[in-house]
């Protein structure tokens, strides 16, 4: 047992120890300083501004800058699309994958867009490397870099700057902070013993009997690796994703996975307080995220611990809960990776988060609910200073004053928006398909388990996709064919079209709607003339504000959140807990 903890704290002391100097390496990117990068970038980028026709770099509006992230989003899905439908005739494809199904296309390519990655596939048997490597690699990189250039762009705004321009943000992501990062941490992860090779398959004879063969998938893995836990994209090459031991062959790869996907939420807290010229307040809100995640990390850790009580008590004694996981890493490292990846909004397993015990559940739904623990790609931290927002106007309210932040009033305008993002869209994109799902659970759930895990089941796969984070309970009839379907030979299409079409909504409304919605905020805040600081201003980089912000999340998700928890993990919880 110690020794699990341990492992849990070394990992989490290497990530605070990563976050000032990549928070200031970021603050320095995106205010244009000098970093030790521009004497080689410098050059590539002049030529890609001028390619895209940004060479005087001009800011844009709220509205400008959301218009240009959705037409290069339409373009990049127009792409996605063609490469998955036409891989049968391109190149790279030694095991001569033909196209899927048109709606497992449509939903992979704005899975990958939106940076959810959501897979109702299996990566090695039904996509070409082409498919892997032109499509999703590279939309790994542009939806990452679209979600981090969003962040920047409100952090530039709450701070009352001009909000940038996006494709200047965009290129300045991928070539200072994802491109040098994952250079590096392929090769790390090359080194730890993770293929890149276009070859194809090898086939072996199976060890019960020489005469029968076994064809072992492998491919071009590490750097599509790496940016998929580094960009929080979480799809895996390989069905099992980084519980495949080709992704994530041993305790090392594991750690570089695990401080990939945390590095560059947790770092941009930090580059917010630079920017904002308060440091203070960053840590502030830093040790409240972190006090919420430690103590999601610790419930989730001792479910697994504890184990199933139903098998315990076969057993006679207490033993951790192995299921679906792998030896490998445990149940510490499992529960560990569970909660970041969820946290991250990444999305990448290294175990089987269906077979989590109902702690799992919680919190990996919490996580979900929440979406600032640490969040999503750059957007989780425009969610979490919007979350401020909303403090800020209560607190307002409470004391009797008109609510500023950072020396700019909050008025109407904010509060409806921040409202909106946070009290809205997400239930709305969760709920509504949910809903249906469960009214007709044999014609289109295909749910495999009933009663509170099979809610759970359904609730999960919605907020995944809403909260573009993409892993999934699994167990739902998702994938052409379904292998529930085929389990009981019924239609092999019927739930699938359902799972891949109807979280296309959750997948679209929780990605776009709550960008537009920052970016308006962002620009709105850009634009208030800056209130002297007086004995009346309420300050905000304090203990007492930052534990009432802490508040405020945990109430709303709790409000708006808890009776789903109550049916799904909770219930669960009480179930096992009496026998069930």
């Amino acid at each position: 047992m110690l020794q699990g903890w341990i492992q849990i704290a070394l990992t989490l002391l290497i990530v605070v120890v990563i976050t000032p100097f990549f928070g200031r390496y970021m603050a320095r990117v995106y205010q244009e300083q000098r970093t030790f990068l521009d004497s080689v970038l410098n050059p590539i980028e002049r030529i890609l501004y001028s390619l895209v026709g940004v060479a005087t770099k001009e800011d844009m509006t709220g509205w400008q800058y959301a218009r240009a992230i959705l037409y290069s989003n339409v373009v990049m899905g127009l792409l996605i699309f063609f490469i998955i439908m036409s891989q049968g005739w391109l190149p790279f494809n030694p095991t001569k994958i033909g196209a899927p199904t048109w709606d497992t296309a449509l939903h992979t390519t704005i899975s990958f867009i939106t940076n959810t990655n959501q897979q109702h596939y299996s990566g090695e048997t039904y996509l070409s490397y082409a498919s892997q490597m032109w499509g999703l690699g590279y939309h790994m990189f542009t939806s990452a870099a679209t979600g981090l250039a969003v962040g920047i762009a409100f952090i530039r705004g709450l701070t009352g700057r001009p909000l940038g321009n996006f494709y200047v943000d965009l290129i300045r992501t991928i070539t200072r902070v994802l491109l040098p990062i994952c250079i590096v941490g392929g090769i790390a992860l090359m080194a730890a013993g993770v293929p890149e090779t276009l070859a194809g398959a090898v086939v072996l004879p199976t060890l019960e009997d020489p005469n029968i063969s076994q064809a072992i998938a492998r491919g071009p893995v590490a750097h599509f690796e790496i940016i998929k836990q580094l960009g929080e994209n979480g799809g895996g090459f390989f069905a099992i994703n980084s519980a495949h031991p080709f992704e994530n062959p041993n305790g090392f790869s594991n750690l570089i996975l695990i401080v990939a996907m945390i590095s560059i939420p947790t770092s941009l807290i930090y580059t917010y307080g630079l920017f904002a010229n308060n440091t203070k307040q960053a840590w502030l809100v830093y040790g409240m995220v972190a006090v919420i995640f430690i103590a999601f990390v610790i419930i989730n850790a001792i479910g697994e611990y504890n184990g199933n009580p139903a098998v315990n008590a076969l057993l006679g004694n207490t033993q951790p809960n192995l299921e679906g996981k792998e030896v490998r890493f445990g149940w510490a490292q499992s529960a560990l990776f569970a909660t970041v990846t969820t946290g991250t909004m990444t999305g990448a397993v290294n175990s089987m988060h269906d077979s989590f015990m109902p702690n799992g559940g919680f919190v990996t739904l919490s996580n979900m609910f929440l979406q600032i623990i640490w969040g999503g790609q750059g957007t989780g931290t425009a969610y979490l200073f919007a979350y401020l927002i909303l403090a800020v106007f209560a607190t307002g309210l409470m004391v009797g004053r008109t609510p500023e932040f950072l020396g700019r009033k909050i008025e109407k305008r904010e509060v409806v928006l921040a409202s909106f993002l946070i009290l809205l869209v997400h239930p709305i994109a969760i709920m509504i398909p949910a809903g249906i799902a469960l009214a007709f659970p044999d014609q289109l759930a295909g749910i495999s388990n009933p009663g509170f895990h099979g809610f759970a089941q359904v609730i999960y796969e919605y907020a995944s996709a809403a909260a573009n984070n993409g892993s999934g309970f699994e167990g739902l009839g998702d994938s052409q064919p379904s292998p529930i379907a085929i389990a009981t030979g019924a239609k092999t299409t019927a739930t699938a079209l359902w799972w891949n079409l109807s979280t296309c909504f959750s997948l679209l409304a929780g990605r776009y709607i709550p960008i537009i919605g920052l970016l308006l905020l962002a620009d709105s805040m850009s634009r208030k003339k800056q209130v002297p600081f007086n004995v009346g201003t309420l300050r905000t980089d304090t203990g007492l504000f930052t534990g009432v912000t802490a508040g405020v999340i945990l109430i709303l998700g709790a409000l708006t959140f808890f009776p789903v928890l109550a049916f799904g993990p909770i219930g669960e919880a009480f179930y096992l807990g009496h026998g069930g």
